[in-house]
């Protein structure tokens, strides 16, 4: 590839388009409505209503900030679409439905690999935001989907206008992404793979020809998994995790403020967490980083006396919540939660949380009232726990 000239600006991505773009096209897939332009209206009118909603409740301003490296295109992201290009509508016919595929293991996809390779292939994928989501049994369906393909200076893994073939995580090298716009013009070197990251989601995702050209600038080494392995290790993780948690929200009385398309996004954005015996999984004075509903188990939550010892303030069982005080408030962790046996629960990080829950706000205020109370009875004071109402 003639790449003379071909080094321009770097394309600038905002933070979130990513995170926007996966959870609308998951949640497309999965309901497959009968017209997607209509159905993508519908869907980001219904997502900017509720981030007004947060903002409005919160009453300061965007609540989403951007951390550095998401501040241009992500490691983790294939090149935005060009203008130029155009849907491809044959290859719809690769169509998944997760609810009829009921058979778990006849379908499964297993690369033999050993422990070295196992181990190796666990650290690549650990920060893959595709899979953030995905319990234990789901990652390691993963591991054992995914192959190993060694390349050598100058390979192009991907072309651009090609049809999507693989998915592929980065194990060690450097990757140049390339763009071309026009077909008389040189490529742009629009982005630099340096021994991380992963790419090829989108052409996968979107059924859409390859968005950019990667090719290899050293040796180096990649995790392929192929697109119908993808597409249902991704889709089906998504519906059983919706579904999963469909009952969970029910449960939870806060959450009934939702309207139904709320609760389905909500239901997208939680975490499975699971804690055994004695673990703390909050700390107080810790910043916050998301709240927790309980699926299964005991929670105790505590807080420390002038001496240093834990005072047990409350208990959390299965269909309750806690950590959100200190989301609300703005404020480090008042107290600490412990398992009491083995505690399984969903987490919501705290973006996904100012995002979703502006709709509950005002319940989770006057939650800070009844800790107060509790507060005030036990210590004689209310721990410095400021009412924000």
């Amino acid at each position: 590839m003639n790449r003379g000239g071909s080094v321009g600006a770097r394309v600038q991505v905002p933070g979130e388009l990513r995170e926007v773009l996966l959870e609308f096209t998951i949640s497309y897939l999965l309901e497959q409505p009968g017209d997607v332009v209509t159905y993508a209206a519908d869907y980001f009118s219904r997502l900017r209503e509720a981030r007004c909603s947060a903002l409005l409740y919160e009453g300061a301003g965007p609540s989403e900030t951007l951390s550095p490296d998401e501040s241009e295109i992500s490691h983790e992201e294939e090149p935005p679409v060009g203008r130029f290009q155009s849907r491809r509508k044959s290859v719809f016919a690769e169509t998944y439905d997760p609810e009829e595929d009921e058979d778990d293991d006849g379908t499964r996809t297993i690369f033999p690999k050993s422990d070295e390779q196992r181990q190796r292939l666990s650290e690549a994928v650990r920060n893959i935001l595709l899979f953030r989501s995905l319990d234990k049994d789901q990652m390691n369906e993963v591991l054992d989907a995914m192959f190993e393909k060694r390349v050598n200076k100058g390979d192009i893994v991907i072309k651009q206008g090609d049809d999507g073939d693989n998915f592929y995580v980065i194990q060690s090298g450097v990757f140049f992404a390339f763009v071309q716009s026009d077909p008389t013009q040189e490529p742009v070197h629009i982005h630099t793979y340096d021994n991380r990251g992963s790419f090829g989601e989108l052409a996968l995702l979107y059924n859409m020809p390859r968005a950019a050209t990667i090719q290899a600038q050293s040796e180096g080494s990649l995790w392929a998994m192929d697109r119908q392995t993808f597409r249902r290790i991704l889709l089906k993780s998504a519906f059983k995790k919706r579904k999963m948690y469909e009952a969970l929200i029910e449960s939870v009385p806060m959450l009934k403020a939702l309207q139904p398309y709320e609760r389905m996004n909500l239901a997208d954005a939680l975490v499975p967490r699971t804690f055994a015996k004695g673990a703390r999984i909050i700390k107080q004075g810790d910043a916050a980083d998301g709240m927790y509903f309980v699926e299964g188990g005991e929670v105790v939550i505590s807080v420390l006396d002038d001496s240093g010892k834990e005072i047990e303030i409350n208990r959390i069982g299965k269909g309750g919540y806690f950590g959100e005080l200190a989301l609300v408030t703005h404020r480090p962790r008042a107290a600490s939660a412990f398992a009491d046996g083995d505690v399984k629960c969903a987490f919501l990080d705290v973006e996904a949380f100012e995002r979703l829950l502006g709709p509950c706000m005002e319940i989770m205020k006057r939650n800070i009232t009844d800790y107060e109370d509790q507060m005030l009875k036990i210590f004689g004071s209310k721990q410095n726990i400021r009412d924000i109402r």
